[in-house]
């Protein structure tokens, strides 16, 4: 592992999550376990190798860890150990800070780097006095997120009841919440509370760019 040779605290966490791709891997992980198939989907642009090399490097460094599901899936997941959740306010707060700089790609969100988008893009503020439990289907993703109390709480799967279901995919659900897209447009569909979606979807202004 290569080392920045110095004894303050940032140095020694970037000797561990500073490598390149790192810290998108932890982003991919935030909202639960991910087959390899499903992270080299988030992260299209990391080649195999580099993503198993730093898969290993954050493994041994006790940032996630491996196992395998019970019958009948069988598959192979990764997961965040305690330690790597403990990242979570970090890599929240880097998120809003860069989301101020110019946007150099014109690339697509993964499904977790848009949750984690409207996460950290959410005024509370504009949602005061709005309480609403909203079904996101994305793809084959589901989240539910729930307005309360002026707080936004963001998660993978859905149990109980909700006021309304928003599909689409992960670029139309970036143009609904970022860009003002039509909620009528093509591709998207609603159940349920329309006006409750209508309002969801403006907590999550784009902040000013940094002069």
């Amino acid at each position: 592992m290569r080392t920045y040779d110095d004894p303050c605290g940032i140095a020694r966490a970037l000797d561990h999550v500073g490598e390149r791709w790192a810290l998108l891997i932890v982003r991919e992980l935030l909202l639960g376990p991910k087959r390899f198939t499903d992270l080299r989907a988030g992260l299209p642009s990391a080649s195999p190798n580099v993503l198993s090399q730093r898969l290993r490097e954050l493994e041994e460094s006790g940032v996630l860890r491996r196992h395998r599901l019970p019958p009948p899936y069988a598959s192979q997941v990764y997961e965040l150990t305690e330690r790597g959740l403990e990242l979570e306010p970090a890599v929240l707060a880097l998120a809003r800070w860069g989301s101020r700089m110019p946007m150099p790609s014109t690339g697509s969100l993964s499904v977790d780097a848009l949750v984690v988008a409207l996460r950290t893009t959410f005024d509370a503020e504009a949602a005061r006095g709005f309480e609403a439990r909203v079904e996101l289907r994305v793809g084959l993703d589901r989240f539910l997120a729930e307005v309360a109390a002026g707080g936004l709480t963001l998660v993978r799967g859905v149990a109980g009841r909700v006021d309304a279901v928003l599909e689409a995919d992960a670029d139309r659900l970036r143009g609904l919440a970022f860009m003002g897209a039509a909620l009528d447009g093509e591709g998207v569909r609603v159940e349920g509370d329309r006006e409750a979606v209508r309002r969801f979807l403006t907590l999550f202004p784009r902040p000013a760019m940094s002069s």
